[in-house]
């Protein structure tokens, strides 16, 4: 098992696991420094493509994006989500999940659940392609979102897809917006750590889109804590820039090149 995996692993009720998406070199060298898990997610559909939703995103996308954050990334584990559509079945999902391992040399990649498909993970699983589940709100298979999880019944299914995905041999899996006590019923549950994404402070770990954590995406729902205004540090920058360049103070002559020194 990789070493990143098992240092994930004992985790498990000692340490938060902390983990953020990346989908370029710049901001994984960054990430790097202190998350444990960089995440590249489908949510560049969202993000950086501007789609509604994530299903537009291909398996070529994903496969670019994760191999510029491969080279900005040694520390942490690199997780890739699997695009939609890329994992109907068993043969699909293994040959595409081994394009993507090799093409990019991440260290697992991430499914989300669609209640049938841990017999996809059990597969990839026994091929040595270390897997993230995904349950709770699944935006590849879900057009409408809401809080999972609120009732018994949805608590006692959330719970029976977790525990078929561990067994399947998972090394973790995501809890996405699921209620408090059902997030922490799931946790208390398993032996692998689970990370939330507006699913509380019960889960194991946290994940969150950098770009929404940075307030640079506009998207901020309840769950996003925005640490920074980066889209206001960004224009103060770019007005900066331009002023300068209209009254003539950029470039100056300490900017001008002489000979072949950049």
């Amino acid at each position: 098992m990789n070493k990143k995996i098992k240092s994930i692993l004992a985790k498990k009720n000692k340490s938060k696991i902390v983990s953020l998406t990346a989908y370029s070199k710049n901001i994984a060298i960054i990430l790097d420094k202190y998350v444990d898990i960089i995440l590249v997610g489908d949510s560049m559909a969202n993000v950086l493509y501007a789609h509604k939703n994530t299903h537009h995103i291909s398996l070529e996308n994903i496969i670019q994006h994760t191999t510029s954050v491969k080279k900005g990334t040694k520390k942490s584990l690199l997780v890739v989500d699997m695009p939609k559509g890329t994992y109907k079945n068993k043969n699909i999902a293994e040959k595409n999940a081994k394009l993507v391992m090799k093409k990019t040399s991440c260290d697992a990649i991430k499914l989300e659940s669609n209640r049938k498909n841990y017999k996809i993970i059990k597969t990839l699983v026994k091929k040595k392609i270390p897997v993230m589940g995904h349950i709770g709100y699944t935006p590849q298979f879900k057009k409408k979102f809401k809080i999972e999880g609120k009732t018994k019944d949805q608590a006692s299914k959330l719970l029976k897809d977790a525990k078929l995905i561990e067994k399947a041999g998972a090394f973790s899996i995501v809890l996405e917006c699921v209620y408090p006590d059902t997030a922490k019923l799931i946790t208390n549950e398993l032996k692998i750590p689970t990370i939330g994404i507006g699913s509380s402070s019960y889960c194991d770990g946290q994940v969150l889109v950098t770009d929404d954590m940075l307030g640079f995406s506009g998207f901020y729902p309840k769950f996003v804590k925005k640490y920074i205004n980066l889209n206001r540090i960004i224009e103060k920058a770019v007005k900066k820039y331009t002023r300068d360049v209209k009254l003539r103070k950029f470039p100056i002559k300490k900017n001008f090149l002489h000979g072949t020194k950049r």
